[in-house]
């Protein structure tokens, strides 16, 4: 039976991390509304018929992506996120303008125009991109993390999937595998209510996909995916564990995707009442007012943030639609048959 939503139910109080400075705060906010910013302006490039591939929006999931990255050392950890992970690239320092020339398939595009939905890597920022279809990206995941095992590196791995990838063989094996290897691991299951179009009353019958964690012998706990500062503390918690040897976790984080699959989809099979309750708990416009109310910043400097981030957007894809395409030739590149 498809879950009811109470529409007068409170909005809990956000979670108040012991670990983060102001500073930190400033930072996390930017990086939630950079990420809001980039994908509304991708929303727009796609009805304009300029954006390449699919649209994978993460609105409604920023908290997840952004406090989650936050918690590695962007020095030295490693991050497989998917297609739905923007504010992680952003964490990790993507430059704008390359991820523009990649989503409008410009030359110098990292994936030379072949692609413009995410699957690409900067190992240099210590980005690997995400493999379709989903869940094939853990078997990787997992053997990065045996390899910096093997060479005593001080490296966690972290990687995302979604509550319908998480149903898929890779998943399970790939769990299976780094528990009893023991590898520095942290899994993020992004739980967005929808698999596609699938509602999670149909994807599996376990109360949370955590419990899980059980079977593959490694901790696992559901947590509030729209509470930024709640993701970053379970999520560093485990990263430190998996730093000294303890091996892999499990973070489930209930968050909603507040647009479709992807923008061809008007999602018009999910329940309006639905939305209406997790629009309450939009992660930004809660953790805004969060930062207002304690005087960490005021709401203008929040609207000119805006602002800035926006016009910054524009001129990135102004900059980008300059470049022209790749010549035809990249397409017949390391095709070997």
């Amino acid at each position: 039976m498809m879950q009811q939503y109470d529409l007068d139910e409170p909005v809990p109080p956000l979670h108040v991390s012991e670990l983060l400075s102001d500073d930190d705060r400033r930072a996390i906010v930017r990086f939630m509304i950079t990420a809001r910013e980039f994908d509304n302006a991708m929303i727009r490039l796609y009805r304009q018929g300029r954006a390449f591939g699919g649209v994978y929006s993460q609105i409604g999931n920023e908290a997840t992506s952004v406090g989650a990255s936050y918690a590695l050392d962007r020095t030295r950890d490693v991050i497989f996120p998917m297609h739905r992970d923007i504010g992680m690239h952003f964490v990790f320092g993507a430059d704008l303008d390359q991820l523009m020339l990649n989503f409008l398939a410009r030359q110098g595009s990292q994936m030379r125009g072949t692609d413009g939905t995410g699957h690409y890597a900067d190992p240099r920022l210590r980005i690997y991109g995400n493999i379709s279809h989903l869940a094939a990206m853990m078997p990787v995941a997992a053997g990065y993390a045996l390899a910096a095992k093997m060479k005593r590196e001080p490296i966690v791995v972290l990687t995302t999937i979604g509550d319908g990838g998480s149903n898929v063989g890779e998943f399970h094996e790939a769990m299976n595998f780094a528990a009893v290897q023991r590898v520095p691991l942290v899994v993020v299951i992004e739980n967005n209510q929808y698999a596609y179009s699938t509602p999670r009353e149909l994807e599996y019958a376990c109360e949370r996909l955590s419990d899980r964690a059980i079977g593959y012998g490694c901790p696992g706990v559901t947590i509030d995916g729209t509470d930024v500062e709640l993701v970053y503390d379970t999520v560093r918690s485990y990263v430190e564990r998996a730093r000294s040897g303890g091996g892999p976790a499990l973070v489930e984080t209930i968050t909603m995707r507040m647009r479709g699959h992807a923008e061809h989809d008007d999602f018009r099979y999910v329940p309006r009442q639905m939305l209406q309750y997790w629009e309450k708990r939009d992660p930004i416009a809660r953790y805004e007012a969060f930062l207002v109310e304690r005087g960490i910043v005021t709401r203008d400097e929040l609207d000119r943030w805006h602002a800035e981030i926006a016009r910054a957007m524009t001129d990135a894809i102004d900059r980008a639609l300059e470049r022209p395409f790749p010549p035809a030739e990249e397409a017949f590149r390391n095709v070997f048959v």
